[in-house]
């Protein structure tokens, strides 16, 4: 049995969660999101959601918990929103953005340009002796993540001097130079 699919998905005041024919809208202050669903029965039953699987088959148990979780995060999206900060570490890498382009000096012969997404909101924090940070903020938990590893894919961090572009709080395997 799915622990994290038996438990319900509480609706925050200010959220409006909609369910017809397998697709699940759902309203909040800072956007909207729609997604779709098949085999699985989602129930609203005052201000809580409840997912119940039609039978123990693998195909349902493997589904239970994965909605569940998806609808979580479209809830929490809408209320609170999702921050990805990324840090660039090394000599000369800068960040600046211009509106929905963010603007990547990381070491190459050229800029990068990156046009995000409308939905992304970017934010670029550039002080004097710290390393500059990139801001992500989205309603969409998916669409924040594969914009924040798209950047990140542009200089992944090294393991011997930790130069590159890395998430703010993670932890690198740092290698050993060579010994003389």
């Amino acid at each position: 049995m799915s622990r994290i699919g038996k438990s319900p998905v509480t609706i925050p005041e200010g959220v409006n969660v909609d369910v017809k024919n397998g697709i699940v809208t759902v309203k909040g202050k800072l956007g909207e999101l729609t997604q779709e669903f098949s085999d699985i029965d989602i129930k609203i039953e005052d201000d809580k959601i409840v997912l119940e699987r039609p039978s123990e088959k693998k195909v349902f148990k493997s589904k239970h918990g994965l909605y569940r979780a998806l609808i979580n995060n479209m809830i929490q999206g809408v209320s609170k929103g999702y921050t990805k900060e990324l840090e660039l570490v090394g000599v000369g890498y800068r960040a600046t953005n211009q509106g929905q382009k963010l603007d990547l000096a990381i070491g190459y012969s050229h800029n990068i340009v990156v046009d995000l997404a409308p939905e992304v909101k970017v934010e670029t924090v550039s002080e004097k002796g710290k390393n500059p940070i990139v801001k992500l903020t989205s309603h969409d938990k998916q669409l924040v993540g594969q914009v924040a590893a798209k950047i990140r894919g542009f200089r992944k961090p090294e393991p011997y001097k930790g130069k590159g572009i890395k998430f703010v709080g993670e932890q690198l395997r740092r290698k050993a130079g060579k010994s003389a």
